[in-house]
C-alpha cells in the first residue's frame, strides 16, 4: 500500500518562498514516478512538476524557472521548492505517485494511482 503525506504549505506574500514536502511510503526504490499538482477552488487541476525515478523533470510552463521538484531517495521524501511566488499560486497541492510504467509529464501525473490529502498554498498581493 502507498502512502503519501504532504507538508510545507502556508501563507506567504508574493515573492516569498515555500519548500513542501512529501513522505512516501510503499513505493519500490526504482521504477516510480512522482509529482505534485494543484487545484484551486473552481478551477480543473493543473500539473505543476513531476520526476521519474531515474530523475527525468517536467514542469508546467506557468512555474518554470520559479519552482524546483527534487526527491530524497533514502528519505523516501520528494520536494517542491517554490521561490518567487504570485497569488495565482494560490492553491491546494497534491503529492501523486504510480509505479512503472509511468510517465513524468504534465498530462500523465494528473491520473497518478496514489495521491496525499493536500496542503494549502496561499500566495497574498
Amino acid at each position: 500500500q502507498v502512502q503519501l503525506v504532504e507538508s510545507g504549505g502556508g501563507s506567504v506574500q508574493a515573492g516569498g518562498s515555500l519548500r513542501l514536502s512529501c513522505i512516501a511510503s510503499g513505493l519500490i526504490a526504482s521504477g516510480y514516478c512522482m509529482a505534485w499538482f494543484r487545484q484551486a477552488p473552481g478551477k480543473e487541476r493543473e500539473g505543476v512538476a513531476a520526476i521519474h525515478s531515474f530523475g527525468t523533470t517536467s514542469y508546467a510552463d506557468s512555474v518554470k524557472g520559479r519552482f524546483t521538484i527534487s526527491q530524497d531517495k533514502a528519505k523516501n521524501t520528494l520536494y517542491l521548492q517554490m521561490n518567487s511566488l504570485k497569488p495565482e499560486d494560490t492553491a491546494q497541492y497534491y503529492c501523486a505517485a504510480d509505479r512503472e510504467p509511468c510517465s513524468p509529464s504534465m498530462d500523465y501525473s494528473l491520473y497518478y494511482k496514489y495521491r496525499g490529502q493536500g496542503t494549502q498554498v496561499t500566495v497574498s498581493s
